[in-house]
């Protein structure tokens, strides 16, 4: 298994949410996930990166394996300076978004991961940190 370094990827630009999400797939293969469950850390790491660029512009999308009491597993960090979130219980309800959008996104990565923080502070920044475990 890999050593524990995180690789970062400073979002910006549509390309920048494509880096990250071939990323966190190479490196959920390479830690032994399922093809499928590297498809659902893609995609979470994707939605991730698309509300950085959505509503705060830049942030930082950083991604690494993880080990504890014999578990395995992936965290992903993102994060920003943006705006900050000012509802989180609303930002977290299916359907919600003030982009316009389905409002799939933050829901919808809590859905696909394992475990999920979101901590906002309005005029500060977002960070939310996810984990996949393996089965």
């Amino acid at each position: 298994m890999r050593a524990a370094q995180e690789i970062r990827v400073v979002i910006h630009t549509d390309q920048d949410i494509v880096a990250a999400r071939q990323k966190g797939r190479a490196l959920a293969v390479e830690l032994g996930f399922s093809p499928g469950d590297a498809t659902l850390i893609a995609t979470a790491i994707s939605e991730l990166a698309r509300n950085i660029v959505t509503y705060a512009g830049t942030g930082v999308v950083g991604i690494q394996g993880i080990q504890t009491s014999g578990r395995q597993g992936i965290l992903i960090i993102a994060s920003d300076h943006g705006p900050g979130i000012a509802d989180i219980r609303q930002a977290m309800r299916d359907g919600f978004s003030t982009s316009g959008s389905l409002g799939l996104g933050l829901p919808g990565v809590r859905r696909l991961m394992d475990e999920f923080d979101l901590q906002s502070r309005v005029g500060r920044g977002t960070t939310v940190a996810v984990k996949k475990w393996k089965p």
